[in-house]
């Protein structure tokens, strides 16, 4: 039987990560309009396949679309402003006060910088928590990239709402602009629990139950948040969180770097996802989380880069690499967190905490979100094991393709759906807009 084909992509190498996790070699894979129909060996799938386009990778390793659990892309305005710093300073001197001054523009701007180098660093779905998320949203769209995007719920106004009631019917509003959309889906995400009441954290959570979408936000991320939760609710973050019955399948926690054994039970227990973000957390000084025991006690986790202002880069090859290493050294054991787990992490862990069953697998009946590394690369050979070539010496710039619902994006050093080179004249303008607010 005939297999429904619009586009065969060959490569010497494709890493399913199915349920088998399957590494195929001399692979193909069959896509009809945004679905992958059938993946197997160049001799089995070719014959039965009568593909209006073939494109032939060769000596590339085909992997799913990396999928970034947590960012706040534009902060890419703010990649290098306040380094070096602690997280409760970075964010009080430094972070909020420049972002008052942030226009649509500006936030546009930065969501496509972002996007173009998550593009040309094979992730292919990203989640963000920010301010003028509409901004956000176009962007994804303008540059072909599937995104989950939220409005932050704050307890103190922003430049989008002066009152809770305000930033709810903001985000429905965002809900209903794009409510079945292909590649834009939405969520609800409070800040954290040190910037959001218990009754905003009770009423976002509702908000999300009667959206169906899932809700989201920082937790754990510092041994200051802990102290500061403790002084305000008597209650370490995770606790106040199960007090208020927040804790769920529909949670996905970003960070729990200072979370016990037994949180990390009653995590696994109440179903609640966890995004790991390494890089950001190092960068800020606030410790290791205890990945590995998560995902011993049946936590599900994925894997996010944070924002380029506390990163500073996007690339989730960089967060992959990291992620396994700092494990081994915080644990002491270097087979702790291999690669397969931490490829788990970037592909179906998070599409997992994002609600999207659909990604994170190269299989039949799978969205065709799909990236290639240029296996002729030095630093890519001799291949012995793709997988870790891809979580242990890849950066993302290796990527040769970059695919989002069966839509080449990237290829071969050139952008196909966003005018870089206008990019990179308007980005000229961030540092004197940044400069202009006397804040560096």
């Amino acid at each position: 039987m005939d297999i429904a084909c619009d586009l065969l992509v060959l490569a010497d190498v494709v890493v399913t990560q199915d349920d088998e996790r399957r590494v195929i070699h001399d692979g193909a894979v069959a896509i009809h309009g945004d679905t992958i129909t059938a993946v197997g060996t160049r001799a089995e799938i070719e014959p039965l396949a009568n593909a209006d386009r073939v494109l032939d990778l060769g000596a590339a390793m085909l992997l799913p679309g990396l999928v970034n659990a947590h960012s706040h892309v534009a902060m890419s305005l703010f990649r290098g402003l306040a380094d070096d710093l602690p997280l409760m300073e970075w964010l009080s001197d430094h972070i909020w006060p420049v972002e008052k001054r942030l226009t649509p523009r500006m936030v546009h701007l930065g969501a496509l910088l972002a996007c173009a180098e998550m593009i040309a660093s094979g992730t292919t779905c990203f989640s963000d928590m920010y301010l003028l998320e509409h901004e956000v949203a176009a962007a994804a769209e303008a540059t072909g990239m599937r995104a989950v995007v939220a409005e932050g719920v704050i307890t103190t106004p922003t430049m989008t709402y002066a009152t809770p009631e305000e930033g709810y019917a903001l985000i429905e509003r965002l809900h209903r602009r794009y409510d079945g959309h292909p590649l834009v889906s939405t969520a609800v995400m409070a800040h954290a629990v040190y910037t959001t009441s218990p009754t905003m954290l009770k009423d976002s959570f509702a908000l999300a139950g009667r959206l169906d979408a899932p809700f989201m936000l920082h937790a754990a991320e510092s041994a200051e948040e802990t102290r500061q939760c403790v002084e305000a609710f008597g209650m370490r973050p995770i606790a106040h969180l199960e007090s208020l019955g927040l804790l769920s399948p529909r949670t996905t926690l970003f960070h729990c770097v200072d979370v016990t054994m037994d949180e990390i039970a009653l995590l696994a227990e109440r179903g609640t996802a966890v995004v790991h973000c390494p890089e950001s957390n190092m960068k800020l000084g606030n410790g290791f989380a205890p990945v590995q025991k998560m995902l011993d006690a049946g936590v599900r986790v994925g894997l996010g880069t944070d924002g380029a202002a506390s990163n500073n880069d996007l690339s989730m090859f960089r967060e992959m690499g990291s992620a396994a290493r700092i494990q081994k050294a915080y644990r002491g054991d270097p087979s702790v967190l291999n690669e397969k787990s931490v490829l788990d992490m970037a592909t179906i862990g998070s599409a997992h905490a994002l609600r999207l069953p659909g990604l994170g697998r190269i299989a039949a009946g799978f969205r065709a979100d799909m990236c290639a590394l240029d296996m002729s690369c030095p630093n890519l050979m001799p291949l012995h094991d793709p997988v870790s070539q891809a979580v242990y010496a890849a950066t993302g710039g290796e990527v040769r393709l970059t695919m989002v619902n069966g839509r080449v994006l990237y290829m071969d050093g050139r952008f196909l759906a966003l005018d870089h080179e206008a990019l990179v004249e308007e980005a000229r303008d961030v540092a004197a807009w940044v400069a202009e607010g006397g804040i560096c």
